[in-house]
């Protein structure tokens, strides 16, 4: 049998990510293959004087639960099977490029605008900032950073005002502009595909007057059916980006659903309780026919 392991953020003390690991680790036991847990400590990986890659961990594939773009590489070029592949969990670790990966590829998105890339701490942002965007997305307009997940840096402009307030403090890191869909509100649909399959779904509902709807801000979750349109869609999705595994969350549009990012590593423990779907099994089970 192949050899692998799986690895983790050395910071995060996250209860649902740990729960990822601990899962995976757990069904990869149950089919006799011994998969150790391995934090992206420094010195795993590294470069001698000479361009030989060095690694600390060996194996023929990692399922790899960051998004640590460097050592994604250094796995890759020696040899390493990733799940997902570095480039795939680039591209959604960047919400602004999932958008632009997905262009012109026939799939509905609420319409983006990015902010334009700063390096001048000392740069000022003019009032008629605010009008251009406006004009582009009307009101509220969503303001996201590119990277972040669970619903963190993400904000709801209700007004010029606090657009410009966002962009201002934004204006140093990477951000963009997204359409608001107010018939979603506080609503949204978690698709997960493994394998280029649907294997779980559910409807998660925010609380109270919040508009995201995550889980993991306390949003409702009920599981769903997805129905032949929903599950191609999500599927195609999934191999246009090049995911072994993710989890997409869709928008409730007036025409129909609108993709709106895509989680290269999803959580799953809300869904695996939800649902009752063994995520991780289904996981598993594909790295493993994949290796094998």
């Amino acid at each position: 049998m192949k050899k692998g392991f799986i690895v983790v953020n050395a910071y995060s003390g996250n209860a649902d990510y740990l729960y990822q690991a601990h899962r995976l680790r757990e069904e990869f036991a149950r089919r006799g293959a011994a998969v150790a847990v391995v934090k992206n400590h420094c010195g795993i990986a590294g470069m001698e004087k000479n361009g030989k890659i060095d690694l600390q961990e060996s194996g023929d594939f990692a399922v790899f639960l960051d998004k640590d773009k460097y050592l994604m590489r250094l796995l890759e070029k020696s040899g390493v099977r990733l799940f997902n592949a570095a480039r795939a969990i680039e591209v959604c670790d960047d919400k602004m490029l999932t958008h632009i990966a997905l262009a012109e590829r026939g799939i509905a998105m609420p319409a983006v605008l990015p902010a334009p890339l700063c390096y001048t701490p000392e740069a000022t942002i003019g009032e008629d900032y605010a009008a251009r965007v406006i004009e582009r997305l009307g009101l509220p307009v969503v303001v996201k950073q590119s990277y972040g997940s669970l619903g963190k840096e993400v904000f709801l402009a209700q007004s010029a005002e606090e657009l410009l307030a966002l962009a201002r403090k934004f204006r140093l890191l990477p951000h963009f502009y997204q359409q608001f869909i107010p018939e979603s509100r506080g609503r949204d649909l978690r698709v997960l595909v493994v394998g280029g399959k649907v294997v779980a779904a559910m409807t998660r509902t925010a609380a109270g007057t919040e508009f995201r709807s995550n889980a993991a801000r306390g949003g409702r979750c009920a599981p769903f059916e997805p129905d032949g349109e929903t599950t191609a869609l999500a599927q195609k999705i999934a191999a246009a980006l090049g995911l072994d595994y993710c989890g997409m969350d869709f928008l409730f549009g007036k025409e129909g659903l609108l993709l709106c990012e895509v989680n290269s590593n999803a959580y799953f423990k809300a869904l695996e309780r939800t649902t009752g779907v063994n995520v991780a099994a289904a996981y598993v089970g594909h790295i493993l026919q994949t290796m094998a």
